[in-house]
């Protein structure tokens, strides 16, 4: 199940995946791949399957159909899934940010980054001492002692980057990281999200922040109705889309 298949840049490749809410079709045979190092921006109207994807990929939602594979490796194989060994061996490789911060409010700061890795048996100095880094990375310095609702809401997704990182995934997916915060806010994270594409890191973005998936993405898919529309490198996508339906939805976000 999860013998390499071929030597692959990828590190995320999902081919022909499906899911379905009951007679909802969300996702219709969707195919993708995530070279490491680069950075994916996935947009797209309210509904139209993005979080959906990103569910599946993160085993949080089954798929009914495809196959996703990490490096290679098959996690889910014709709607098959890993055993569940190798499924949280899977879970590993990725972190995931989510748009309402997703803390535990009765854990401080610390707690919260560290958890995760002490429970996987991580050396409890060394997790620690990786999260004051992080908290530092990302502007937090002094903020160990805290709790989430004595932060502000930049304040909240940046201890959930931290999380995400504490855990040194190979790849990072944002559900729309700052759809819950004020424009000031947002500039917070959205700087954090830069710093860590300019240091390699490889992240699918859910966002609509059209100037930012511009400036920060390799690549980038529309998607609508459960499929892919359009994808491509993001000087072409905004400046001479090739498909009606992705000039209409970028000129709705320009007006």
């Amino acid at each position: 199940m999860t013998e390499n298949t071929s030597v692959s840049p990828s590190i995320l490749e999902i081919r022909g995946l499906q899911k379905s809410f009951s007679s909802l079709s969300v996702l219709k045979d969707i195919s993708l791949s995530v070279d490491r190092g680069n950075v994916m921006s996935i947009i797209g109207p309210s509904g139209s399957g993005k979080s959906t994807l990103l569910r599946c990929a993160s085993f949080l939602e089954t798929a009914d159909g495809g196959d996703i594979l990490y490096d290679g490796q098959y996690a889910v194989h014709d709607g098959v899934y890993a055993p569940k060994a190798s499924l949280n061996h899977f879970r590993t490789r990725f972190g995931l940010v989510f748009q309402n911060f997703n803390l535990f409010p009765h854990y401080s700061v610390m707690k919260n980054i560290s958890e995760a890795p002490v429970l996987h048996g991580q050396n409890k100095e060394e997790v620690r001492e990786r999260a004051v880094q992080l908290l530092k990375k990302m502007g937090l310095e002094g903020k160990e002692n805290s709790y989430p609702c004595q932060l502000s809401g930049g304040q909240q997704q940046r201890v959930a980057i931290a999380r995400a990182l504490a855990m040194q995934p190979e790849i990072l997916y944002f559900d729309e990281p700052t759809s819950a915060l004020d424009p000031e806010l947002t500039g917070e994270v959205l700087k954090v999200i830069r710093q860590l594409a300019d240091e390699n890191m490889t992240m699918v973005i859910v966002t609509h922040e059209m100037a930012f998936a511009r400036a920060v993405s390799e690549w980038v898919i529309f998607m609508d109705g459960g499929v892919i529309v359009e994808e491509g490198e993001p000087e072409q996508f905004f400046g001479d889309p090739s498909q009606e339906r992705t000039r209409q939805f970028l000129r709705n976000y320009q007006q």
